[in-house]
C-alpha cells in the first residue's frame, strides 16, 4: 500500500483537508473548516510501510491490537483513542478503508 493510496482515499471522505501543523515530516489529515478543525488520520512522511494513524473507539482499538499484528497503540498519540497501523501487507485494503472511516466519523461526528 503505497502513501498515494492512502492519501487518495483520505481525501475523499467530504470536507477533508491536509495540513501539515507538525511539520513536513507529517501529514495530517483534517474535516471540517480550518478555523475548527479536527484530525482524523496522519500518515508519517518518507516511511516505507506507510505509517497510519487513525482514531478509533477505545474499545475497539484493543481488539484491532489484539486481531492485527500491524496496529499498534497510536504513535505519539493518545494510546486510549489512535491506533498506527504499518501497511505492510498483512492488513487487507479494505479493512484499512473501514479504520479510516470509522475514524473520520468519530471526528465528524457522522455515521
Amino acid at each position: 500500500m503505497d502513501h498515494k493510496t492512502v492519501e487518495e482515499y483520505i481525501l475523499s471522505m467530504p470536507n477533508s483537508w491536509l495540513d501539515h501543523p507538525f511539520g513536513e515530516s507529517v501529514a495530517v489529515y483534517k474535516t471540517g473548516p480550518k478555523d475548527d478543525a479536527h484530525m482524523f488520520a496522519l500518515i508519517t512522511e518518507g516511511k516505507d510501510p506507510v505509517q497510519l494513524s487513525v482514531k478509533c473507539a477505545p474499545e475497539l482499538a484493543i481488539v484491532l491490537r489484539e486481531t492485527y499484528d500491524e496496529v499498534m497503540p497510536g504513535y505519539h498519540l493518545n494510546k486510549k483513542h489512535w491506533n498506527t497501523i504499518v501497511l505492510a501487507g498483512q492488513t487487507p485494503w479494505d479493512e484499512v478503508q473501514g479504520f479510516i472511516r470509522h475514524s473520520y466519523h468519530l471526528v465528524a461526528g457522522t455515521h
